[in-house]
């Protein structure tokens, strides 16, 4: 597969639910389909954003079928399918391989605190045991590990092993990652706030929050960046600088699901335990979409 389709804005997406905590369906496929229409580049189904920890297994594949049901054929869909168990990892991606997923999203496993040669032998084993391709999803603050660069250059020898998701707000790292591994490696940044800078030290993309809301500014940002119109991409830049904020002024995806409620696009319910934010945040987050032009 061609790997320079993982680029511009992705969409780490929300999953809406119903009055009754279900998932709602039709409200997610509807938002899919405006991520569509409005540009995204590519929509990423059940990972942090899209509350993948309070998901059934069955809830977790459906969401992965209803996504590609809607974007199949018109932006890359790019499957969360990670687990701080190997094996369920594995059931995961090779749903999503079946499903018919451009590739699957894995989060270094959580909680266990693997050793960086666990960390080798995990990616090898979910690389091994399907054909999908694999981004690699590095989030210390969140998983409490981090892959080093040594190692990530061991799981790029693999075939199928393609790019990272790198959530680290580490700038430098995305030039050392480059140097390291080449310039075919794709590098997708998970900070909202940096992604300039990071597509400046060798990133070629966003696995973007703030694209919930405001899906056609990233679009048009990372459109601008590629063709070198620097001007209008670094008006983008400041222009959303405030959402991105807002966006994590609590544990996400609290804010997002909120100032997505806001557009008429979702209720605002989460799963325990994450709770509604409060009203203090959801002043902040009003201000941002306001101040931005989205309400």
């Amino acid at each position: 597969m061609e790997h320079s389709m993982f680029k511009g804005s992705i969409t780490a997406l929300i999953t809406p639910f119903d009055a009754d905590g279900a998932v709602d369906a039709k409200a997610f496929q509807d938002f899919v389909a405006w991520q569509v229409s409005e540009g995204s580049h590519g929509v990423v189904p059940v990972g942090t954003t899209g509350e993948s920890p309070t998901l059934t297994a069955d809830e977790h594949k459906h969401v992965v079928e209803l996504c590609i049901e809607v974007a199949k054929g018109k932006v890359p869909v790019i499957a969360g399918t990670g687990s701080n168990s190997t094996a369920e990892a594995l059931e995961f991606t090779r749903h999503a391989q079946d499903a018919g997923a451009d590739a699957a999203l894995i989060v270094t496993p959580y909680y266990n605190k693997p050793t960086q040669e666990g960390l080798y032998q995990h990616f090898k084993a979910l690389h091994d045991g399907c054909d999908l391709p694999i981004i690699i999803y590095n989030i210390p603050g969140r998983s409490i590990v981090d892959m080093s660069i040594d190692t990530m250059k061991r799981l790029a020898e693999l075939p199928r092993i393609i790019g990272v998701k790198d959530a680290t707000a580490d700038l430098v790292r995305p030039l050392r990652t480059r140097v390291a591994l080449g310039p075919d490696f794709v590098q997708l940044s998970g900070e909202d706030a940096t992604i300039t800078a990071f597509l400046a030290q060798g990133g070629v993309g966003c696995i973007s929050v703030t694209a919930n809301v405001a899906p056609k500014l990233l679009s048009q940002l990372h459109c601008a960046w590629q063709k070198g119109d620097l001007e209008t991409c670094f008006a983008l830049r400041d222009k959303l600088m405030p959402l991105h904020d807002a966006m994590f002024v609590e544990t996400s995806p609290g804010p997002v699901k909120w100032a997505a409620h806001l557009l008429g696009k979702c209720r605002p319910d989460m799963r325990l335990p994450m709770v509604e934010i409060s009203d203090d945040s959801k002043n902040r987050v009003r201000d941002a979409l306001v101040r931005v032009g989205l309400i």
